[in-house]
This record gives structure tokens, C-alpha cells and sequence, in this order.
């Protein structure tokens, strides 16, 4: 057999398949890719230009810009009072999803497990893998507004657990976490020992209260590796920046991982990222404040036509029951992408537990959010 057995039994993502069938289709309202459907703030593609003018085409250190890590370290320190050392505590990898990556292959030995709340981003478990470890998927419900419970946790935990992965705001549920909640979860990982590694890509996008890292709180900074960048805050996807903070050991044992692989992220980008640190606050509550509007919106309007939907807290998803469709989720998306072209991520991408939800991405107009419910409305009186 040419393929490794680890890669071979790896499940192909759940959204790419589905969208496999949008290709080529014409008047689709898509609603499915996690991508802002703002452009990058101009003055920050002013910036990437400028420094492609200026010969700015070469390598940087493995671990980024010092620059760059300067300018993050002083963002966090002024916007939640967290230190890191830009030297020793901060990496600069090529997106979130390269972070994570490194993050399971630097704290995993073979057969090692990771707790992972369910539903969630489709890279969790299959990182895990790849790393040679073992996701272990606690199951929430919109009973409890797709949150992972403490008591979930310490169920879980024990032998042979190395942390646990928790990305808040949640992709796809748009659930987040309070300062409270989050004390809560810290108290049983300190208690089994745990690390965790805490994806908040989505951070300055929560609505309802202010955002808590997880690495702020008693005696955890030390069990944190904090992941963070500038795809979805800054609409900056295309520039593939991302961020690692915590203790030096860690994240040396990344950058060694990633000085091998990656070697660094781009130049150009890093430059654009530097822009938009500084002088982006401005860009991020207006685009903010447009997706509250939209989040407002969608949430009551799936709700009006049958559809319950939980408010999201964080984020740019809803995350509907089609339980009034009689269909699994997987047969909605394809039936109503068919019959009434609107393009959803069946829930069953995000797990097991998630047969009857769909994700819809209101990163998309408000004008587009509007057709789609009203053929979303049409799709179910015709069943």
C-alpha cells in the first residue's frame, strides 16, 4: 500500500465534500464558507503593496518578525493584561491551522488522548490524529447552548489525557464562554493536570460580553497555548498569519517543528499584519457591529419560519435544527442547494451529535442573508 495507514483512514473534510457540488452551479447563495465577506482593510493592503515596492521579498527568523511579536505582545498586554516574552513566548505560523498542527505534534506521543467538545471545527480531530494521538469528542446540545460542561470534563479526564483542545467563539455554533464558565472549566484541569490548547481565531468577535482568554486566569497561564491570528478579526484570510502564545518550552518545541516544515510565514504578510495591529481597531468594531446586525437578524428569522436557532454569542455562524424538515442535515443541504440554491454546511461536518443542525455563515450581505431565508422558507412549505 502506498499511502500511510494514519492518512488512509483519515476522513476527508465534511464541508470541502459537500461543497464539491456548488462548483459550477450558478445563482447560489452560499452561506457555507468561514470566510468575512469584507475586503482586508485598504490601508492594510496599502501596507502589504508598499512592502513588496520596498523589496521586502526574503525569509524572515523562524519565528517571525520580531517586529510582529513585539507589536502582539504589547496588544495583549494592553487589551487583556497578559505578558508574553516576544523572544521565547510567541510564534508566527502560517494561519491558525498550522499553529494547531504544531501544537499536537510538539505535546503528543503516540496513543496520548485530547478532549475535544463536539461540534467543532472540522480540523479538530483529524490534527489530533495526524499527530498520533487520540480526539476524545464530549458531546454537547443546545440544551446548554452547545457548551462543555466541567463536570463533562472531569468525567473524561485521567489517564493517558493530555489536555484538551476548546475553541471559543465556537466554530460552527458561534458558542462562547464567560469569565465564569471559563473558571470553572480551569479548576478540573488544574485539578487532573491538564494543558490546554485554546483556539480564540474568533476572539474580537463576541457580542454579548467581553472575550476572557483562557490564559488570563489563575495559575493558567503555564497549562495555555494560546492560538490566535488575523483571518477572521481582520479579514485577512488570504494573508495566512497566525499566532502561538505560552510558556518558552512549548513553543520552542513548535518552532523546532516548524522551522522543518514551514520555515516561516510570509514576509508580506507579516508586514500587512503589523498594518493591521496598529492601526485596525476602527476597521474591526465596524465589521463587528455589521455582523451583530446580521446575527440579529438571521437568528429571528430562522426562528420565524420554524427553524430554532439558538442565539450565537461570538463568531459569524448560526446553528439551526432542520428537525422541522423531517430530513437529516445532510439531505437539507443537498435538497434545498438543488431546489432552492442556497448553500448551507450540513451539521453532521462538525460531528456526530449534530444530525439535525446546519451551520450558516452570515458573513454574506444582508441583503443576500434575506433571499436566502425567504427560499429557505419557500424550500420547507413545499415539503
Amino acid at each position: 500500500m502506498r499511502i500511510s495507514k494514519r492518512v488512509d483512514q483519515l476522513a476527508p473534510s465534511g464541508i470541502r465534500a459537500f461543497f464539491d457540488l456548488v462548483l459550477g452551479m450558478k445563482d447560489v447563495i452560499s452561506l457555507g464558507v468561514g470566510e468575512p465577506d469584507f475586503v482586508t482593510p485598504w490601508h492594510v493592503r496599502a501596507r502589504a503593496i508598499e512592502s513588496l515596492e520596498q523589496g521586502y521579498t526574503s525569509y524572515t527568523s523562524n519565528k517571525g518578525m520580531i517586529e510582529l511579536r513585539r507589536d502582539i505582545a504589547a496588544f495583549l498586554k494592553k487589551r487583556h493584561q497578559i505578558d508574553y516574552d516576544p523572544e521565547e513566548e510567541i510564534l508566527i505560523t502560517v494561519g491558525v491551522s498550522e499553529a494547531l498542527d504544531l501544537a499536537m505534534r510538539a505535546i503528543l506521543n503516540p496513543g496520548e488522548k485530547i478532549l475535544v467538545p463536539e461540534p467543532c471545527y472540522v480540523a479538530y480531530g483529524p490534527v489530533v490524529e495526524l499527530a498520533g494521538g487520540v480526539p476524545v469528542f464530549l458531546k454537547t446540545s443546545v440544551e446548554t447552548g452547545f457548551k462543555v460542561t466541567p463536570q463533562q470534563i472531569d468525567e473524561a479526564a485521567g489517564r493517558g489525557v493530555r489536555g484538551i483542545l476548546l475553541g471559543y467563539p465556537s466554530n460552527p455554533t458561534g458558542t462562547s464562554y464567560n469569565k465564569k464558565e471559563l473558571e470553572a472549566i480551569s479548576r478540573v484541569v488544574k485539578k487532573h493536570d491538564m494543558l490546554v490548547i485554546s483556539d480564540e481565531l474568533y476572539d474580537e468577535l463576541t457580542y454579548d460580553f467581553e472575550h476572557t482568554p483562557m490564559a488570563t486566569l489563575p495559575q493558567m497561564r503555564d497549562r495555555v497555548i494560546y492560538l490566535n491570528g488575523f483571518s477572521k478579526s481582520y479579514a485577512m484570510t488570504g494573508f495566512r498569519i497566525g499566532y502561538v502564545c505560552g510558556p518558552a518550552d512549548l513553543v520552542g518545541a513548535m518552532t523546532k517543528i516548524h522551522q522543518y516544515t514551514m520555515l516561516c510565514a510570509s514576509i508580506t504578510g507579516q508586514m500587512a499584519a503589523i498594518e493591521a495591529l496598529k492601526n485596525s481597531a476602527a476597521d474591526v468594531q465596524a465589521m463587528k457591529k455589521e455582523y451583530d446586525r446580521r446575527r440579529r437578524f438571521i437568528v429571528g428569522a430562522l426562528n420565524d419560519i420554524g427553524m430554532a436557532c439558538h442565539m450565537p454569542q461570538g463568531a459569524f455562524y448560526a446553528f439551526p435544527s432542520v428537525k422541522v424538515s423531517g430530513e437529516s442535515s445532510m439531505d437539507f443541504a443537498k435538497n434545498l442547494l438543488l431546489k432552492q440554491k442556497v448553500a448551507l454546511v450540513p451539521g453532521v461536518a462538525f460531528g456526530r451529535c449534530c444530525e439535525q443542525f446546519v451551520r450558516i455563515s452570515y458573513a454574506s450581505s444582508y441583503d443576500n442573508l434575506k433571499e436566502a431565508v425567504a427560499r429557505i422558507e419557500k424550500y420547507l412549505k413545499k415539503k
